[in-house]
């Protein structure tokens, strides 16, 4: 398995420091936030030498810049024309940086839209990105998150949209505590586009917003690898951890845990 975080664990750290992080505690990958007000740099504003020095960075140390992930929400249909704009600039930069995977939202539905009308958003928005995507060679990713954490509800946009550069960040806690789908069942609806997978260890009442270490919470981590492991998933698994505890307090001990969860696999 391949194992990432997201920059939501060290908000303050530059791109250096990030990818020191990853080395120090045996990360295969880092997942910058884009536009999350953290200090990183890897921005739409980034000049082309800056790209180019995060991508020589990150091969220097080894580390993969496993995904770019973006906070495009694409069902509201007065903000999804310029949400689509921003998403292409959002491929260009992923790309130039050698992000493989570019994270998105469906977006909250606004009042007054009907669930099937956002789904016609949602895909018409994709399939805009499409081209460009698989042009520059990254997997735009939509996320089981806010009123898309019903895996059949997104595999409906995947079956419409049908394009190789489309597919799923699967959020594995999300459709569980949000949807009350079971971990073996959301896998199976979504597996063919599941390109990237966040992960975080979280109790099942919606109320309860606070992170707990892996095999504390309620979301059976040994499942989620258990489930990828048998179909030779080869993306990667990103930690994110949104205001929690220091890094060298959290990273170490949670990418110990996934490694005996996956030592356990063989």
């Amino acid at each position: 398995m391949n194992y990432a975080f997201m920059s939501f664990s060290c908000p303050q750290a530059t791109f250096g420091e990030m990818l020191a992080l990853a080395v120090q505690y045996g990360y295969d990958g880092v997942e910058p936030r884009a536009a999350g007000g953290q200090n990183h740099g890897v921005e739409l504003e980034a000049s082309a030498e800056e790209r180019a020095s995060f991508r020589a960075q990150a091969a220097e140390a080894g580390v993969a810049i496993c995904c770019l992930a973006s906070g495009a929400r694409f069902a509201d249909p007065a903000t999804r024309e310029a949400e689509v704009e921003e998403s292409l600039r959002y491929i260009d930069l992923a790309a130039d940086i050698g992000a493989p995977a570019l994270r998105v939202f469906g977006g909250r539905i606004p009042a007054g839209i009907s669930r099937e009308a956002a789904a016609d958003g949602v895909t018409d928005a994709l399939k805009q990105l499409a081209e460009r995507a698989g042009a520059r060679g990254v997997a735009v990713c939509m996320e089981t998150h806010d009123d898309w954490c019903n895996p059949a509800d997104v595999a409906a946009v995947m079956e419409r949209v049908d394009h190789a550069a489309i597919g799923v960040n699967w959020d594995a806690a999300h459709p569980l505590r949000q949807a009350g789908w079971t971990l073996a069942d959301s896998y199976r609806t979504l597996r063919p586009w599941i390109r990237h997978v966040h992960m975080h260890d979280m109790f099942l009442a919606v109320d309860r917003l606070d992170y707990t270490p892996f095999g504390t919470g309620e979301v059976d981590h040994r499942e989620v690898l258990q489930l990828l492991h048998g179909d030779g998933y080869d993306g990667y698994l990103s930690g994110e951890w949104i205001d929690w505890q220091l890094p060298e307090v959290h990273l170490p001990r949670e990418i110990a845990t996934l490694r005996g969860y996956e030592r356990a696999l063989a």
